[in-house]
């Protein structure tokens, strides 16, 4: 079975983005939504991706924003995957010319994921998290896991309210291709702490997936 990828988002540091590394994170994500508590600069956001190492994915995260906004990001900063986190429309999210993954906002009712497949079919993978639709993630909560995941022919990212404690049972219940955390490996908004993000990737490449 193949490993499980994991993601660490909200970093707001490039001291933070180095220590997410080297706790194992195959991606770090940028926060480009100025509400967020883990918002950052273009300026700043440069100096984290500049900073990580060769086969670390840096990820621009959105919500709502416009395009003009993104494709600012996009030349001031060296992004390797986008990711929207709104209500983007499929013709947004590709008209940018990279890979991109979508947020589904779990805490909707009624979600089905195979409609979502096949609106954002040219996705990398879809992120499941427990937002309603417009609304920021890393908030800590999370969604029932109850959907059925089997029919969905996109990989899965499994978010919202993850942290060292749970991730394996995240993982060992939907057996994702990845999984995402922000505010479960932190010490404060925006601050990460070395020893859960370790703890965070030990748990999630532990569990046999």
């Amino acid at each position: 079975m193949s490993r499980v990828r994991t993601k660490i988002c909200g970093i707001t540091s490039v001291a933070d983005g180095l220590a997410a590394v080297a706790a194992g994170a195959d991606a770090v994500g940028l926060v480009f939504y100025p509400a967020s508590a883990r918002s950052v600069s273009p300026a700043t956001a440069a100096s984290i991706a500049r900073a990580l190492p060769a086969f670390v994915a840096r990820v621009a995260l959105f919500l709502d924003a416009d395009a003009a906004t993104i494709e600012r990001v996009l030349a001031d900063v060296e992004i390797d995957l986008l990711q929207f986190h709104g209500r983007e429309a499929p013709d947004f999210c590709r008209q940018f010319g990279r890979p991109y993954i979508k947020t589904v906002p779990m805490g909707e009712p009624d979600i089905e994921l195979t409609q979502w497949a096949a609106d954002y079919h040219d996705a990398r993978a879809l992120l499941l998290d427990a937002n309603r639709a417009g609304e920021a993630g890393g908030q800590g909560a999370q969604f029932a896991w109850k959907q059925d995941l089997a029919a969905t022919n996109l990989p899965i990212i499994i978010a919202g309210g993850l942290d060292p404690d749970n991730v394996a049972a995240a993982v060992s219940r939907f057996s994702p291709y990845a999984v995402d955390v922000s505010s479960g490996v932190e010490s404060a908004p925006g601050i990460k702490d070395n020893a859960k993000m370790h703890a965070f990737v030990r748990a999630a490449l532990n569990t046999g997936c």
